[in-house]
């Protein structure tokens, strides 16, 4: 069967791809890479990949190209899942005889819940769902194909049994041919990375814990499943060679320094290739190996600091304390590696107090560029049953985590802190570490330097007070409703 893997037009710059952090709109322009469909994409010959929202492509388009297809695979998320319906019923009322399958997170934790969402969805993939994608797209029928869950002739919701994930990493097709053919680069952005950039996978899985973590609770799992050193860094070269116009790799991986000696060796082979690298990782790396990562070719650390409260971050399971992220960020400085710094407002258990303590802790470490987060309990996650056991949701939907612009809204409160008081704080701690000397210092440096950096830090920098803007309207319709 002919397959379109698709990204649906959404929210107004939503980034459903983004991985282990939250699908939601950025307070800047913001797109990961769709991997987790480029990856099954790799694995069916003649297939296509639809991003529609970094590609502007709105409904109509995205009908006009859904028809030519027999089989539609849609990457789903739990904000996203009515707007995601709404296309696939599209899809189907313009051509009946359309299958349609989804995928992600949401529909991997709740197959049930997500096959009776639309009478569109004809199947869900479950787990690691690259193999299940495959063998719908080889015409098997549908109840011989485990990882998924389905309707049958008369409507009833059956469940095959669970797929094993995927052990031999290196069997996997490399995705660097699919973003050639169906996605245009350029119109990828993230704010702390040089444009343009490109992102891959090296592995799956974390052996973190951390509560709140999408990806290692309902898809990956806890055990860090890789590819080889060499199968990396030949992909590597050969993306140097198809995407000559690139700046900087990103490996999304949720810790790409969890295995370290595998991490240090593939290192040692990226450097030869005078590439410029960057990667997710823990607060808890060594100066030497922070050296030896910059020496080959390294710029910058995507760390998640979540909380400045030590007791927030033992409630989440973070693993790591403030003094060792203190010691960490202190040892990049000194190696002249960026930081790009991660925090959560919203965690259990939240408080004033701990909110401007965190924001101090922020202040403190002083990192090139930070993202503040609210707290989104997705399901699926340990943080979704704490919230719903101790009563911590805002909301009777629990899945209600976005506005309807996109922007993430407050799920949680707590006694004492409501959830107003937790989104209102967003905006603070941005005001608070941005508009200080050094770090204003730091963008009009990098603008100075490059003219294509000064255009672009400009744009971020309206879009950044637009949405700000946004927030506090959405602040006072929610006042005004309550």
């Amino acid at each position: 069967m002919s397959v379109l893997f698709l990204n649906p037009p959404s929210f107004e710059g939503f980034d459903g791809g983004a991985g282990s952090r939250y699908q939601a709109r950025r307070e800047v322009t913001s797109f990961w890479y769709p991997t987790w469909l480029a990856q099954p994409a790799a694995l069916v010959p003649e297939s296509r990949l639809l991003d529609c929202p970094p590609h502007g492509i709105g409904l109509t388009e995205c009908l006009r190209l859904a028809r030519d297809f027999d089989h539609v695979i849609i990457h789903t998320s739990t904000p996203s899942l009515r707007n995601d319906c709404r296309v696939a019923e599209a899809i189907k009322d313009q051509k009946p005889t359309t299958k349609i399958g989804f995928v992600g997170a949401h529909a991997a934790v709740l197959p049930t819940e997500t096959l009776k969402a639309s009478r569109a969805i004809d199947w869900v993939g479950r787990k690691e769902f690259d193999y299940t994608c495959k063998e719908v797209a080889e015409g098997r029928p549908l109840e011989t194909i485990a990882g998924l869950s389905y309707k049958d002739r008369d409507g009833r919701i059956r469940h095959n049994p669970e797929r094993e994930l995927i052990a031999d990493m290196d069997a996997l097709p490399w995705v660097a041919d699919v973003y050639k053919r169906d996605l245009q680069i350029e119109k990828y952005f993230i704010g702390y990375l040089l444009h343009p950039y490109v992102s891959l996978y090296t592995g799956r899985g974390c052996p973190a814990q951390c509560t709140f973590c999408l990806w290692p609770q309902t898809i990956g799992g806890h055990k860090y499943r890789v590819r080889s050193p060499q199968n990396v860094a030949d992909e590597m070269a050969y993306m140097q060679r198809l995407f000559p116009q690139v700046k900087e790799f990103f490996f999304d991986d949720d810790t790409f320094t969890a295995n370290l000696p595998r991490a240090r060796e593939i290192a040692r082979k990226l450097g030869p290739l005078g590439l410029t690298w960057s990667c997710n990782s823990r607060a808890n790396l060594d100066y030497d190996t922070i050296r030896f990562f910059k020496d080959n070719g390294l710029r910058l650390f995507l760390v998640g600091y979540e909380s400045g409260n030590d007791e927030i971050l033992r409630r989440i399971k973070k693993g790591v304390t403030t003094e060792e992220m203190r010691r960490f960020t202190k040892d990049c400085h000194k190696a002249g590696v960026v930081i790009h710094g991660t925090f959560i407002l919203g965690l259990p258990v939240e408080t004033r107090e701990t909110i401007e303590q965190t924001i101090r802790f922020a202040q403190e470490l002083d990192v090139f560029s930070i993202q503040v987060s609210l707290a989104a309990p997705y399901p699926g996650t340990e943080l979704y049953e704490q919230a719903r056991l101790n009563g911590w949701f805002a909301k009777r939907d629990k899945t209600d985590i976005v506005h309807e612009d996109g922007f993430q809204d407050a799920a949680l409160e707590y006694p004492g802190l409501s959830k107003q008081e937790i989104f209102e704080a967003v905006e603070r701690f941005y005001h608070r570490y941005y508009l200080r000397a050094r770090p204003i210092l730091r963008i009009i440096k990098t603008m100075l330097e490059d003219k294509d950096v000064c255009v672009r830090r400009l744009r971020e920098g309206y879009e950044f007070f637009k949405s700000m803007a946004q927030r506090r309207n959405d602040l006072k319709a929610a006042q005004a409703a309550s």
